[in-house]
């Protein structure tokens, strides 16, 4: 490579090192602990090898039962026995105290051969067997269908988990229609107001600018706590309503949904009209008048004219405000309740509350999966001329 070749690697190198430590490798984190379930293997590395050629039709024989008691009997770190002991249990029911209770009595007999079905009778059930074959393999796919709801049953045949088991697939339905509300609202009032910033001047566009910028500048935190404030019921939004006569008792606006859609739009907002705005600075400022000497009246003329023109700024801001909007934490959890949350306090669960990576993993890539597949269909139609001046 000449000199040249070397100057220009140089200056790229930079941003390749960033993507990759501050994208690509937390990408591929969450992806291997979503799919990564190694506890079962770590503390019974003798009964996984032991259980590869198993053909899982009858009871195991001696060999298999020996390499369980030889694994009980050398494992010394308690935790990665619980951890293998909780992998187990969800496999099967009541493994816990049956792992508990041969852990105990081969520790006893030191390295006496032992009969498992001796111990407790479970042992004989080769539907036990089959649940710590399909416990040992280092990855699985428990995790993400988890958290769509689904799991293996004892066959290995995929079905939908029992109604009290789980909600994620509800959980993540809600979290979808908020964050489409919240998008429909940004460009209700999104794209107006970045038509009214365009076609002022002079200091009245920096000031509406301005209000547009500065909640930017303002911690989320702290405008989601100014929200809490402003809608409760002696608050100065129902106050407002109450004083001009529109309603005669304070109306329901926090800890429901209506509460987190208006606090979240009024976050995003700027993500969607500052994208039109910059759309709408490109667009001579003459065209709407020609279509007026033409016979065009103002709707049909922004019909035909001006919105096909602000389309492409239209639909980034909706990608990026549904996008961001999907994974919205804090202002949910403030001013929502119970039924208002979004799939990322019960990630933020799993992740602290449950200490499970996995499951927090898992769930993470389906919000990708969904981002990526929004992204792919705005490129799709972005290349599409729109056909609304035809």
């Amino acid at each position: 490579m000449n000199a040249a070749g070397l100057r220009s690697a140089a200056l790229v190198l930079p941003l390749v090192l960033f993507l990759g430590v501050f994208f690509f490798w937390p990408l591929a984190t969450m992806l291997t602990t979503a799919v990564s379930d190694d506890a079962v293997g770590k503390a019974f590395p003798t009964t996984a090898a032991a259980l590869s050629s198993w053909d899982g039709a009858v009871p195991p024989d001696a060999a298999i039962q020996t390499a369980v008691a030889t694994d009980l009997r050398v494992i010394e770190d308690r935790s990665v026995l619980g951890d293998a002991v909780r992998r187990l249990n969800s496999a099967v029911p009541g493994f816990r105290s049956l792992i508990t209770k041969t852990y105990r009595t081969v520790r006893q007999n030191d390295d006496a051969p032992v009969d498992l079905t001796a111990i407790d009778a479970q042992w004989g059930d080769p539907a036990v067997w089959r649940g710590f074959a399909r416990a040992v393999p280092p990855y699985t796919d428990r995790n993400l269908l988890a958290a769509v709801d689904l799991q293996r049953d004892a066959e290995g045949d995929i079905r939908q988990v029992g109604e009290a088991a789980s909600a994620n697939r509800i959980i993540m339905v809600r979290t979808f229609v908020i964050a489409a509300s919240v998008t429909a609202l940004c460009a209700a009032i999104g794209l107006p107001y970045a038509m009214l910033i365009a076609g002022a001047g002079g200091w009245v566009r920096t000031l509406l600018l301005l209000a547009v910028l500065l909640p930017l500048w303002t911690s989320l935190l702290v405008r989601t706590a100014a929200w809490v404030v402003l809608l409760q019921n002696n608050g100065l939004v129902n106050g407002f309503l109450q004083t001009i006569g529109l309603i005669d008792h304070p109306l329901p606006l926090i800890f429901n949904r209506a509460g987190v859609v208006i606090a979240m739009t009024h976050v995003l907002l700027p993500f969607m009209v500052l994208p039109i705005y910059s759309v709408l600075l490109t667009i001579p400022s003459n065209l709407m008048p020609a279509a007026a000497t033409l016979g065009a009246n103002p709707l049909r003329a922004f019909r035909h004219v001006l919105f096909p023109l602000v389309l492409p700024g239209l639909m980034s801001g909706s990608l990026l405000v549904f996008m961001v909007a999907l994974g919205y934490y804090i202002t949910p959890a403030l001013v929502g309740g119970a039924e208002d949350q979004m799939i990322s306090s019960v990630i933020a669960f799993y992740a602290t509350g449950t200490a499970n990576w996995g499951m927090a993993a898992a769930l993470g890539i389906i919000l990708l999966a969904a981002t990526l597949a929004l992204y792919a269909v705005y490129g799709r139609f972005s290349r599409t001329p729109p056909g609304f001046g035809v």
